[in-house]
């Protein structure tokens, strides 16, 4: 199947509670057609003994493009467990369609080692200062247009 046909059969849903799992969202989801996959993503937690929770959003992958229109028409902005959902197509990952996602290209190692100079070489701020007129003396241009 191609990422592109994917990304249209599956559904993000915000909004959800925390007393939400895959059991209810499947539920909640499956008049619409036939579900493939519901996936909550978990939020991270840095203590061992925390139960995991899920960060408050869900994706439903329909077989059907079709399907997946209707839940977006029935379950937009109704409620779950007394939360207005956000229901809408999926994006994908900006991380598989941008080498980098959102960082600069010069935030990039092999970007630096290629195209960077260290600052001695790239004039920096050093070579400014001994290049610019004294102040009150006169610029380059300024010393052309006097002896012209």
């Amino acid at each position: 199947m191609e990422e592109g046909s994917k990304s249209k059969k599956t559904v993000f849903v915000g909004g959800l509670g925390e007393d939400i799992d895959e059991a209810i969202v499947l539920e909640a989801f499956a008049p619409f057609g036939d579900v493939i996959d519901v996936q909550l993503p978990l939020a991270p937690t840095n203590r061992q003994d925390a139960e995991p929770k899920h960060r408050g959003f869900a994706f439903v992958t329909y077989s059907s493009t079709g399907d997946a229109q209707d839940a977006i028409d029935n379950m937009d902005l109704n409620e779950l467990r007394g939360r207005v959902l956000k229901v809408n197509l999926a994006r994908p990952t900006k991380g598989l369609t941008e080498p980098n996602g959102n960082r600069a290209v010069w935030e990039s190692e092999d970007w630096l080692k290629q195209y960077a100079k260290p600052l001695a070489e790239s004039g920096g701020l050093q070579a400014r200062k001994t290049d610019a007129p004294a102040e009150g003396e006169p610029d380059e241009d300024e010393q052309n247009a006097m002896e012209d």
